[in-house]
C-alpha cells in the first residue's frame, strides 16, 4: 500500500535526502518517493503504519514535520530542475570524465604509442582521486544520500563516510601502481556491491539523487550510474587478466 504525507521544513536536496533516510528506516517501509517541490512524500509499506510512527522519526529534527497529505489538487510551477535536458543534468560528469580520459591518454602516449594498462590505471586514479573530493566536501550529505539505496550502507551508516576514504586510498593506489592485482581485486569487489544498490533503485524506477559526486550535484540515479560502476568493474577486471 502507498500513502501520501504533506512535509514541511525542507529548503533543499540535502533535506530531501535526510527525511527520505530517515523515513526509509522504518520498519515495514519499503519505498520512499519525495516530491521536493510539492513537499509531499509517497511512503510504500508492507502494513499499516501510524503517522505517529513517521512523526517519531523526525522528532530529532524538528523542522521537518510530517502530516496526513490533504485530498486537494496541488499546483506547482516546474522548476529548473525538473526542466533540465538529458545533457544539462549530467553534464558535470561528463565534463569531469572527458577531463580524465583525456589526460588519461595524453598520459600513456609514449614514443608514438598508447600504453592500454597506463591508460586504465591513470583513468581509475583519477577516477576515484576526483569522485571522492567531491564527497569531501560534504561528507554527512554524502553519507546521508547514499545510505538511500546503498545495500551496506543502509545497514551500517558509518560505511557511507568509509567509502569515500576508500575511493580515495584506491585513488592513491593506482596513481603510485601499489600492488595492482590486490588493488584491482578490491576495486572489482567495492564497485560490485556499490552497483547492486543502484541496480535496484533504477530497475525499481526510484526517483532519489545519485551520491557519486556528493551532494555537491544534484544528479539523479540512472542508467549513467550503473555504466559509471560497470566501467570501473570491466578495468579492473581488464588489469588483473593482463597480469595472468
Amino acid at each position: 500500500m502507498t500513502h501520501t504525507y504533506s512535509i514541511t521544513g525542507m529548503t533543499c536536496t540535502s533535506c530531501q535526502s535526510k527525511v527520505q533516510g530517515l523515513l526509509s528506516k522504518i520498519e515495514g517501509v519499503t519505498n520512499v518517493s519525495i516530491n521536493l517541490q510539492k513537499a509531499t512524500a509517497d511512503i510504500e509499506m508492507a502494513k499499516h503504519i501510524s503517522i505517529n510512527t513517521f512523526k517519531s522519526a523526525l522528532q530529532d529534527y524538528p523542522k521537518y514535520q510530517i502530516e496526513e497529505a490533504e485530498n486537494k489538487p496541488v499546483i506547482v510551477a516546474f522548476t529548473e530542475e525538473e526542466t533540465k535536458s538529458w545533457l544539462a543534468t549530467y553534464k558535470p560528469i561528463l565534463l569531469i570524465f572527458a577531463y580524465i580520459t583525456t589526460i588519461s591518454f595524453i598520459a600513456s602516449f609514449q614514443h608514438s604509442t598508447i600504453h592500454w594498462m597506463d591508460t586504465m590505471r591513470i583513468f581509475m586514479a583519477g577516477f576515484f582521486l576526483t569522485f571522492s573530493f567531491f564527497k569531501m566536501l560534504d561528507l554527512k550529505g554524502f553519507a546521508e544520500s547514499y545510505a538511500m539505496y546503498d545495500v551496506v550502507a543502509k545497514k551500517l551508516n558509518s560505511w557511507g563516510f568509509v567509502y569515500a576514504f576508500v575511493e580515495l586510498a584506491l585513488g592513491i593506489a593506482y596513481a603510485v601502481n601499489f600492488q595492482p592485482f590486490a588493488t584491482n581485486i578490491v576495486t572489482i569487489v567495492v564497485m560490485t556491491v556499490s552497483i547492486i544498490g543502484v541496480l535496484q533503485s533504477v530497475f525499481n524506477k526510484r526517483k532519489i539523487k545519485c551520491a557519486c559526486l556528493g551532494a555537491v550535484f544534484n544528479l539523479p540515479m540512472s542508467t549513467v550510474t550503473i555504466i559509471e560502476d560497470a566501467l570501473m568493474i570491466a578495468m579492473g577486471a581488464a588489469m588483473i587478466l593482463s597480469m595472468l
